[in-house]
């Protein structure tokens, strides 16, 4: 049954339906019944990526691209088809595709602010969900999303896809259970890498083709900026979460899954904006978190101004046992016993494993290895930092079973956000 915030959120007006774009695939193939009919919502950038890579796969066909600029169309829907034989219908509204029961799960690659509006209405509308990292832009909408998940019984998967490839999955499962380097004590994640700054521009009217409004979305109304599209609004507070969120989520949800831990219950967070001081967001973060359910600890380190590598990974996680260590990035892994190298093999990393986790869950039954409770988890960690930065008191104590900030009114009020109407999500999903 369609809910009455989300039969408002769909009743759009016809003029806007008017605006849709809708390129006709010329294959006129239909999906085959074993295949799961797929539809991406954002394909610039990684979302392309994205859209591409499931086209390849035996268990998926891309039936539609959705993008607010709709001069990403034409080149988007060329490649998929050339990939699939088949070419994907181009929709500027995602809420087209949440209403067409042809499809069955939507791959969501927007900008951070609209990840959990996206899955939780496509959970409504009975969509199984791919959403990029981080799962969420606050923390009270990650549970929304869990809670939309288990409600809707939809399988949701979080694109940190180090879940899938075997060589983390080898480390963490086989390798750090078994006592090789003692017990864990700590986990060092790291993301460094360099980020030029924003040059200052002017307001303007959004580009022939974009729907700005539906980009906005969930967020204030604010007049056009280059530096508010495309990638630079990462580093805007309205629609991204910095690196840490950005980026560096992806090494914190390895540590937190290596350590086995869940929400913390104390963040301790010292950032700025050191090099790039345009920015909303730090581009230093050094931050620990400690946890109810493990006495160990982890460390978490951001320099978007270091074009070098670490122990020989770009980003990377370090866990440190009472008898050896284990270095771990996308190109392999190294172990020690004390201070002695381990010979060890490692396979290249590739996106494929998660996304064809993805279908087996879908087609199982089953919750995919980046399940939307990990997700959610693992992107309260850069929240929680951030929360910490943006109050300038440097710690927040959160507890883990409510999921809210003690003592802290400020720090509390910052774990969600006001949504602009309709792209609403309610306290009830």
């Amino acid at each position: 049954m369609t809910s009455p915030n989300r039969r408002a959120f769909l009743g759009r007006s016809a003029a806007a339906a008017a605006g849709w774009t809708v390129l006709a695939p010329r294959s006129g193939k239909a999906a085959p019944a074993d295949r799961v009919n797929v539809a991406v919502m954002g394909i610039r950038g990684r979302g392309g990526g994205l859209a591409q890579g499931f086209a390849g796969l035996p268990g998926a066909l891309v039936t539609h691209v959705v993008d607010v600029d709709s001069n990403l169309f034409g080149n988007a829907v060329e490649a998929i088809g050339r990939i699939q034989d088949h070419e994907p219908e181009a929709v500027t509204d995602f809420r087209r595709v949440l209403d067409n029961p042809d499809v069955d799960a939507l791959v969501v690659a927007t900008p951070d602010h609209w990840h959990a509006p996206a899955t939780v209405f496509a959970c409504q509308a009975g969509k199984h969900v791919y959403v990029e990292k981080p799962a969420s832009h606050t923390l009270w909408e990650g549970r929304k999303m869990v809670e939309a998940a288990r409600k809707y019984d939809r399988v949701v998967q979080v694109g940190t896809q180090s879940r899938s490839t075997p060589h983390y999955r080898r480390v963490i499962e086989e390798v750090l259970p078994s006592g090789r380097i003692g017990t864990v004590l700590q986990a060092r994640a790291w993301n460094s890498q360099k980020r030029p700054d924003l040059s200052p521009q002017a307001d303007g009217p959004a580009p022939e083709g974009v729907d700005y409004d539906l980009w906005l979305g969930p967020a204030p109304e604010r007049p056009f900026n280059p530096n508010r599209f495309h990638y630079a609004w990462h580093w805007m507070w309205d629609y991204g979460t910095g690196d840490a969120g950005n980026d560096g989520v992806h090494d914190l949800d390895i540590a937190r899954w290596g350590l086995g831990v869940g929400m913390p219950t104390s963040v301790a967070c010292t950032a700025s904006r050191m090099v790039n001081t345009t920015w909303e967001t730090p581009d230093s973060v050094f931050a620990s978190f400690t946890f109810a359910d493990s006495p160990a600890v982890l460390v978490f380190e951001q320099r978007d101004w270091s074009p070098y590598v670490e122990a020989g990974y770009e980003n990377g996680v370090i866990f440190f046992g009472t008898e050896g260590r284990v270095e771990i990035g996308r190109s392999g892994w190294r172990l020690f016993e004390g201070n002695e190298p381990v010979p060890v093999e490692s396979e290249p990393f590739a996106d494929r494993h998660h996304f064809e986790d993805f279908l087996d869950a879908i087609a199982s039954a089953r919750l995919p290895n980046a399940d939307i409770e990990q997700g959610h988890r693992s992107a309260a960690l850069p929240h929680l930092a951030n929360i910490a930065f943006r109050t300038g008191r440097g710690c927040v104590t959160i507890d883990p079973e409510t999921e809210e900030v003690v003592g802290d009114t400020e720090a509390q009020a910052l774990t969600r956000r006001e949504y602009r109407v309709p792209f609403v999500i309610p306290d009830r999903v």
